[in-house]
């Protein structure tokens, strides 16, 4: 029997009961900055069960200003910006390297959230780079090592073939190095903190960049 998609849709819900936890957001006691009201949402989604909390959307722009997107891994969000790694020869870093700007957006259903991140992006120096690539697990550095990130691929069998040797390689020495892994770091302008209200009444928090004084303006938005 065929899939009906529409039907599909029509069966499924949103933040269900005993699957989702709508907390309420006081938004008076959120900090003057973006960053510690991310690291303690961060915190209760993990601690509620959130799977892969650490994962989030990357959207960024190739040089004709087409939109792009994908989900990857966060490495790190602090003074230096909300940190994720790819190779520089990717799509991505190809694109990032044409227009150096771009977005994130962090979903977490258990709780009903989204955080939207986007500035823009630079790259870090090669040295934390390579102290992020071997700080992570031998499968990581192994696809690191594999390469050729959005080439075109001529079979699964070669795909095998060439992450077996990267896979040996990375056991054999942990410290070998990706020439193309790069390290990136968004500068956040505007961070924007949304929570999900039953009665559809969604209190969306944003904070902006004060160009002038560096610090950050909060102002709500309707849903």
């Amino acid at each position: 029997m065929a899939t009906d998609l529409h039907e599909l849709l029509k069966s499924l819900r949103v933040w269900a009961p005993g699957v989702t936890e709508l907390p309420p957001f006081d938004t008076g006691k959120a900090p003057d900055g973006p960053l510690p009201l991310f690291t303690e949402w961060f915190a209760r989604a993990v601690a509620a069960g959130q799977p892969e909390p650490h994962t989030m959307n990357l959207a960024t722009t190739d040089e004709d200003g087409v939109p792009d997107a994908r989900v990857v891994m966060l490495h790190g969000a602090d003074a230096d910006g909300w940190s994720f790694a790819t190779h520089a020869t990717s799509r991505k870093g190809r694109q990032l390297a044409a227009r150096p700007y771009a977005a994130l957006t962090f979903y977490w259903h258990v709780l009903g959230r989204q955080v939207r991140v986007r500035g823009p992006v630079t790259s870090a120096p090669s040295g934390e780079a390579r102290a992020d690539l071997h700080a992570r697990s031998t499968g990581a550095l192994a696809a690191a090592l594999t390469g050729r990130q959005s080439e075109p691929l001529s079979s699964l069998e070669e795909l095998a073939q060439v992450s077996q040797a990267a896979w040996d390689q990375a056991r054999q020495d942990p410290t070998a190095e990706s020439p193309t892994w790069t390290l990136y770091h968004l500068h956040p302008t505007e961070v924007e903190f949304f929570q999900g209200d039953e009665r559809r009444r969604h209190v969306r928090l944003t904070y902006r960049r004060e160009e002038e004084t560096g610090g950050w303006s909060r102002l709500l938005l309707w849903p």
